[in-house]
């Protein structure tokens, strides 16, 4: 028999009362009593020249060709007004996360992801596939700066960002909702997206995001020292 997570969802919202009780909330990562509403209407401001998912290369879908990634905002309190960036490859899962100590506006973002994409190598960095929120309007400069093609998910769509979603529901516990996350310095980010990147994935046979990407890397060094 098998049970849908459809079912699973119904089951523990609509019991008691329509939320969960206050122990069971705590417990979890999302830190939401109340189950979003599905098939909400797009709110928020058209970015110009959008380029939809259903634009991005095939090769995307199938995870075999590292280089294809998808990105987010973790937002922090509303008093705060912080969040921090994060962008998720693929094919390796190798997480990137993205300081924003002063702010989440469209060019602090742009900043962020041009300043940690171009220190990847030009294959590992070929498309990007964001959220539909505005704070990426500036995708147009990310693409000139670093040529990665962005390409923006569909609203209210987050299983289109399968990957992304997942690691930012396991940095819940490290960048809690409802905090100030400007407090975290960029180098405890870099020691959280080390703790992530070092855990063994089962979809990679065990092994971690770090070392799939150092293998791909190996791979594309012997690639280039013996091609004539």
């Amino acid at each position: 028999m098998q049970v849908s997570h459809e079912s699973i969802y119904q089951s523990i919202y609509v019991y008691p009362r329509g939320g969960l009780r206050r122990e069971l909330q705590a417990c979890l990562r999302s830190g939401r009593a109340v189950r979003r509403r599905r098939g909400r209407r797009e709110l928020r401001g058209r970015i110009i020249g959008a380029v939809p998912i259903g634009q991005r290369p095939p090769e995307v879908e199938g995870r075999l060709i590292p280089g294809h990634h998808e990105g987010d905002l973790v937002m922090g309190s509303l008093a705060s007004n912080s969040a921090v960036g994060t962008i998720v490859e693929r094919t390796t899962g190798y997480l990137t996360l993205l300081p924003l100590p002063g702010g989440h506006d469209v060019a602090a973002v742009a900043d962020a992801i041009i300043e940690q994409m171009s220190a990847l190598p030009p294959w590992f960095a070929k498309t990007l596939t964001w959220d539909r929120g505005h704070e990426l309007a500036q995708h147009q400069r990310v693409t000139a700066a670093t040529g990665i093609q962005v390409y923006f998910a569909d609203p209210y769509s987050p299983w289109q960002r399968g990957s992304n979603e997942n690691i930012n529901g396991l940095l819940r516990e490290y960048l809690p909702k409802g905090t100030d996350l400007s407090q975290h310095t960029p180098a405890q980010l870099h020691a959280i997206q080390d703790e992530l990147n070092d855990r063994p994935r089962k979809r990679l046979g065990y092994y971690t995001p770090r070392e799939t990407f150092a293998k791909l890397l190996a791979d594309d060094l012997n690639r280039v020292a013996t091609t004539p």
